[in-house]
This record gives C-alpha cells, structure tokens and sequence, in this order.
C-alpha cells in the first residue's frame, strides 16, 4: 500500500538497456541504474570524509556529538534489524559508520557519504531543534547512503557524458560548434535541467520518505519532520530557486508530501524492538 502511494508521489525509473545493470532501492522497488562499483565508490569517499575531519574545525560540543552519536546507533541497528525481519539483503552491512560535528554556524547542512559517513554542521541545530528533529535530518542523510543515491547519480552521469560524446561524433560536432557558438555548455545545462535535476529531485523526495521510515523504526517521533521544513522555509524567507532550476524539491512540496505519508509511516513502520 504503501509503496504505491510513494511511487505515485515520485514516479518510477526506467534502466533503459542496461538490464543487467540494474538494482532496486530499497522500500521502494524503484529501478536503478548502477553500472559504478559501489566498493570504490564507498573508499573513494572514506579517504575525502578523512581530510575533510583535517581541513574542518571540528565542534567541542561533545554533549550533541553524543547525541549524533546515539541517535545513529539506533538508526543503524533499526535498519539492520527491519531488513532482517524482511528476510531482505542489509544495504548497509558494508558500512563503517562514522559520525563527525563539524563547527560553523553559517552552514545550516548535514550530510551521509557512501559507506555511512556522516556530518553534521552545528548551524543546522537552529534548524533541528530538538533530538526528534535532529533524527529526521540524519534519516534522511542516511537515506542517501542506503538507497545507493551517489552510485546511481555516478552511473547516470557517465552515461549521459557517454551519450552526449557519442551524440557530438555522430552529429559531425555539431553540439561542440553551438556551445563555441553560445560560450555555454548548452547540453549541459540543458541536461541539468530536463534530466539530472529531475532525477535528483527525484532522489530527495525518495530520501524524505526513506528517512522519515528510518526515523519511525528507530523510535523517533517523525511529526517533527515536516516542522523542520516549516522552520527551514521561514529561514529561507522564500529565497528558494524555482524547483526546475533546483536539484531539491521545493520546502512547500516536501511539507506537502511528508504530510501526506506521516500517518501511513507511523502504521506501517512502528518502533522495533532491539535486544
């Protein structure tokens, strides 16, 4: 019933010809497209998530980095066991979770690399508020990792860079000759526009469903999660991209569809129970 409803909100991806490259995000079933080695892709992303813990100052605030901490413990051990209970392969048995708290007020950000690497900005606590707020933007972070958002976007991407190449041979250069013309990459923009934005968008909206399950496994009240877009919208003081121009959905949408699957999550997703 539920994933359904979902796919009714962000409709469904097509792999195209690459049948045999294709994977489903979990939850969800959405076909995906993942021709990048995931492996590489997750140490590839531990090594930059290393120097970022050197180049970053990181916060002395050891009270909220417990708090991080805890709530990511739950949130690993809840999608752990929910998997297990499904009698489903864990997307996160090769992770090492890691949680770090980067100190600058100024950016109101978190973010989950592949593999589990997290980081919280501390100018995204004006935002959160409160642990239950705190938790809906990590599940939704982890959500990334877990729904192999950064494989998938790496796959298309070099599809459509090998696509356009292809396109431009094909064409006597013909796409080469209107970008010298226009000084601009105009496949490029054209391509973020009509399909990776899309795309991406597509993956947030995926990661805000994910994430709010996460947070309702893992025992957190998830009706704090559409406050945290009320309070980021007030911030933003309307200041949002138009949403085709923009790779996230806009605040207005994601209150929207996160009011609309609150209900049917708390049903469908209760707590679970951890020995």
């Amino acid at each position: 019933m539920n994933r359904r409803k979902f796919l009714n909100y962000v409709g469904c991806s097509c792999c195209g010809f690459f049948v045999s490259s294709c994977s489903t995000a979990p939850i969800t079933d959405r076909k995906q497209l993942s021709i990048i080695s995931e492996s590489k892709l997750n140490a590839r992303a531990a090594k930059i998530y290393e120097k970022i813990k050197e180049k970053e100052k990181m916060s002395d605030d050891y009270k909220t980095l417990n708090e991080i901490k805890n709530i990511g413990k739950k949130m690993k051990d809840s999608i752990t066991q929910y998997f297990i209970q499904s009698n489903l392969d864990d997307p996160t048995s090769n992770f090492d979770w890691e949680y770090i708290l980067i100190d600058n007020k100024k950016v109101k950000n978190a973010w989950c690399m592949p593999g589990g690497k997290i980081a919280i900005y501390t100018g995204i606590l004006d935002i959160t508020k409160n642990i239950n707020g705190l938790a809906a933007v990590m599940g939704h972070e982890i959500a990334h990792a877990v729904a192999k958002h950064s494989v998938e976007r790496a796959s298309r991407s070099v599809l459509l860079n090998t696509g356009t190449q292809l396109i431009d041979i094909f064409s006597g250069g013909k796409l080469s000759k209107v970008n010298r013309v226009t000084g601009m990459n105009t496949v490029g923009l054209l391509s973020q526009i009509g399909i990776m934005n899309p795309f991406t968008r597509k993956q947030e909206t995926e990661a805000d469903y994910l994430g709010m399950i996460f947070s309702s496994l893992s025992g957190f009240d998830i009706r704090e999660t559409k406050k945290i877009w009320k309070r980021m919208k007030k911030f933003n003081k309307g200041k949002e991209p138009a949403e085709f121009m923009s790779t996230h959905p806009s605040s207005t949408n994601r209150i929207k569809n996160l009011s609309g699957w609150e209900n049917d999550v708390i049903l469908d997703y209760p707590p679970i129970k951890l020995n």
